[in-house]
């Protein structure tokens, strides 16, 4: 009997020595060198000692909720390499996604935890937004060549840690203007998914002003086959088809990016008056100084000097058309009325009645700041961009984008060609963005625009945007008290080969492993030696 037992239980310790080889121990591996680089900077992190092998047979498992997330994590580690199975359960994996609502208060709208651990990884949030900014997060763990899908090596490793997040900001945008000088669908494509990989979720698209109209309007069909041939000097004419823009919307809205238009007026509106000249005056006494008078195309830099005929009740009419149209197409619950720039008796009138037609087509108002000279709605929004100018009647939220910090068109470095410097004459420094600071209880968060007068290329756009853009990434997430600069800029260069890889040459790979063992000790002049070449962005 007992020589049966020994038997048995030496058959039970061989089975289990050998299940445990072939399902293979954890293999403690330490972590070597800094954690990695992520922007922007997590409101809690906690980083281990130890790397996380993965596995070659990797299971993605997710609760109700979370099958999106578990296609964008599959994704991931495609991108690597990487093979991997999706299923429904809970912690039936070594990837676990779990999407619980009771998580609203503790991490909001769109906070998650990250947790990387010898087991695997497991990701929590209270929505889909939460888990796919957990993911935006770990894909920055990920060695960046995945950013090109050319990555070879057998091996991926992932530093351990324990991240809880979530943002400052609700409002984290970008402004592309492409009425000054057009960029397409396939170039805002490219903005939209690096934007996502920093968890910015606005893309403000200015899509009017004198030199060109880049939107289509069924109804008024003129505004592109007449409006949107000019541009600025040198720069590129275009426009959006509605179905483009619907394309372009549902490739942000996946991206948890929500597309705001812009149609400019009553001022800056010269490309509509020139499609249909009955909004003018009598002999264009709304037009001036004249620099151009229908038919000719204005190809120009100076604003401010063009306006609809406001004494025309018809131009109602027509501001109704445009915004129903747009409002249809639109899915986002926002309408940018522009505003700005323009003197008349009747500004006010006209800013109050477009407030009311952009609701009466269900949709709320943004406009810039000189909208709120006028009694518009408490919903509306007002979108700062100079301290101080003019005054409110209104008390209203407000998303921030002063010139001094956001206005991207700016040079990155003093003496930058083909940049602008009416609101800093030196530029607007990637520090510069990165000391924006508000306690303003109003303030739902920033943006950074880029007009287009100087910006005629893709790759001209990049330069403006990046690396900055980091910069209002981070203070849009990140608490103030957690920010430092010096710090900051260590990551900015750890982030140098993936910017890279994405098609942003802004540092070369080998100066990027040079700059990020050195920047913390040197000025931030040090972005001098890794500007682009003039021939890159010419």
């Amino acid at each position: 009997m007992k020589s049966h037992l020994l038997k048995k239980t030496i058959l039970f310790l061989l089975i289990t020595v050998l299940l445990s080889s072939c399902s293979g121990s954890p293999e403690v591996i330490k972590a070597e060198g800094p954690p990695p680089s992520v922007i922007p900077l997590p409101q809690s992190v906690e980083w281990k000692d130890n790397m996380y092998l993965i596995p070659e047979v990797n299971h993605i498992c997710y609760n109700n909720g979370g099958e999106k997330t578990a296609e964008w994590l599959q994704q991931l580690l495609k991108a690597a390499n990487i093979e991997s199975e999706i299923n429904s359960g809970e912690s039936c994996g070594n990837w676990n996604i779990s999407i619980d609502s009771a998580l609203q208060e503790e991490l909001g709208e769109e906070g998650y935890t990250l947790e990387i651990n010898d087991s695997g990884v497991t990701i929590n949030s209270a929505t889909e937004a939460g888990s796919f900014y957990a993911i935006q997060s770990l894909r920055q763990f990920f060695p960046a060549e995945i950013e090109q899908g050319n990555f070879v090596k057998d091996d991926v490793l992932l530093r351990q840690t324990f991240i809880q997040d979530k943002p400052e900001y609700s409002w984290r945008g970008t402004m592309v203007d492409v009425a000054r000088s057009f960029f397409g669908i396939d170039y805002l494509k490219q903005h939209v998914d690096r934007m996502a990989l920093y968890k910015l979720n606005r893309l403000h698209l200015h899509l009017t002003d004198d030199q060109g109209w880049r939107i289509e309007i069924k109804g008024k069909p003129l505004l592109t086959e007449i409006g949107s041939k000019g541009s600025v000097e040198g720069g590129r004419s275009g426009y959006l088809t509605q179905e483009e823009y619907k394309e372009l919307q549902d490739y942000a809205l996946e991206r948890n990016i929500v597309i705001i238009p812009e149609v400019d007026m009553p001022g800056h509106i010269y490309s509509a008056l020139l499609a249909y000249p009955e909004l003018n005056c009598p002999g264009n006494s709304n037009i001036g100084p004249k620099g151009v008078t229908p038919p000719e195309l204005y190809t120009g830099y100076e604003v401010g000097w063009s306006k609809f005929c406001l004494e025309k009740p018809e131009i109602y009419d027509f501001v109704s058309d445009v915004i129903r149209e747009l409002s249809n197409i639109t899915k986002g619950p926002w309408i940018h009325i522009g505003g700005d720039e323009i003197e008349d008796p009747r500004y006010e009138e006209f800013v109050v009645k477009a407030d009311s037609i952009v609701q009466q087509h269900g949709k709320l108002t943004i406009g810039w700041q000189e909208i709120t000279q006028a009694p518009v709605s408490p919903n509306a929004i007002s979108q700062k961009w100079w301290a101080g100018h003019g005054e409110s009647v209104v008390n209203v939220k407000e998303i921030q984008s002063f010139c001094s910090n956001f206005y991207l068109d700016h040079a990155n470095v003093p003496g930058q060609e083909n940049t602008l410097n009416w609101c800093k004459e030196t530029g607007v420094s990637i520090e510069d963005v990165y000391s924006f600071s508000s306690n303003d209880p109003n303030v739902i968060g920033v943006e950074a625009p880029v007009w287009t007068e100087h910006v005629l290329s893709d790759e001209m756009l990049d330069d403006r945007f990046w690396p900055r853009t980091l910069a209002v990434a981070e203070v849009g997430w990140t608490l103030e008290s957690k920010r430092d600069f010096k710090e900051f800029l260590v990551r900015v260069a750890g982030q140098g080969e993936r910017l890279n890889n994405l098609g942003i040459h802004y540092f070369d790979t080998p100066n990027v492993q040079w700059n990020q063992r050195n920047i913390a000790e040197r000025p931030e002049s040090v972005f001098h030696e890794f500007m682009p070449s003039k021939e890159k962005i010419k």
